[in-house]
């Protein structure tokens, strides 16, 4: 069965103009570190020769931005990647979640990026139909608005980041808390925990100030590039805010009834490929095919029980 998702992944990413590449399972410490100190999630590292620091990759999207900018960095833009590839995440013991895990996706790089992450939708969505995954729904928002408020605000950095880890693990006590502790206006503090709360539709419609009114420009931007059958699948969500630290405009993440984790996160980064000296944004979705895999069964015994 896993088998047979990845084909049907694979024809609709080839099918959409996507080639598929591969990376090494092991990198340099240094490359990663150069994605910045936020980028990706905790791995494993492995001691090579003398003086060389090595890990296991904890997703495709790095990997993918050093190869680009090193072997297509002339090429002609934009650039389409797509890959099935296993990752690696140090995780705590007796969590119940993989070490390692399997990731289908793509990579679309130096394209405009309303259209790219329009056209990294499109693909995201068809292709989870294709496996014949039914329900399922795609929460966007953007990853660069909270850090801008808080900016704005005058927070400082650790204080920002406390509040953004909260809001990351999607903990509104955790948010209310760290809020109280800021040095804020009331105003400012109402602003701060008004925004994760909002969410649906009708948030588009809202006339707000700035950068809430660019944020949710962006977002309308991309859901109105989409074709009508793939647009009522989003559902703007203006409290997502990615782990993945690369990622500095619209974001999303595919969730289904079956499920209570995504299935397929992705989102826009502007400038991860300018740290490996391409400077052009991407836009890009990882599926974990095992939780593809669950979600299909839960869908299928939930028709077949009715």
């Amino acid at each position: 069965e896993l088998r047979r998702i990845e084909y049907a992944l694979l024809d609709v990413f080839a099918g959409s103009g996507y080639g598929e590449i591969s990376t090494p399972t092991v990198e340099f410490q240094e490359t990663l570190d150069r994605a910045g100190a936020a980028a990706t999630p905790v791995s494993y590292r492995v001691l090579g020769g003398p003086g060389e620091e090595l890990a296991l990759r904890s997703d495709m999207t790095v990997p993918i931005a050093r190869v680009a900018s090193s072997r297509y960095r002339d090429a002609e833009l934009p650039l389409r990647f797509c890959y099935v590839a296993p990752a690696y995440r140090a995780v705590m013991a007796n969590s119940g979640r993989p070490r390692e895990f399997l990731q289908a996706g793509i990579e679309l790089i130096g394209a405009e990026p309303a259209a790219a992450c329009a056209e990294a939708l499109t693909v995201l969505c068809k292709a989870l139909e294709a496996t014949g995954l039914k329900r399922f729904f795609v929460g966007i928002g953007d990853a660069g608005l909270y850090p801008s408020l808080l900016n704005s605000f005058g927070v400082d950095d650790a204080a920002s980041q406390a509040v953004l880890r909260e809001l990351g693990d999607r903990d509104f006590v955790g948010i209310d808390r760290e809020l109280a502790a800021l040095e804020i206006t009331d105003e400012q503090a109402a602003i701060l925990a008004r925004v994760p709360r909002m969410r649906g539709a009708k948030v588009l419609q809202e006339e707000v100030a700035e950068p809430l009114n660019s944020s949710l420009s962006g977002i309308r931007a991309v859901v109105d590039a989409l074709p009508s059958d793939l647009a009522e699948r989003m559902i703007p969500d203006l409290g997502r805010f990615p782990r993945m630290g690369y990622y500095s405009g619209v974001v999303f993440e595919v969730y289904d009834p079956e499920l209570g984790e995504p299935i397929a996160t992705g989102g826009f980064y502007g400038e991860l490929l300018g740290r490996f000296g391409m400077p052009v944004g991407g836009v890009g979705f990882a599926i974990d095919v095992d939780l593809l895999h669950a979600a299909l069964a839960g869908e299928e015994r939930g028709e077949t029980g009715r």
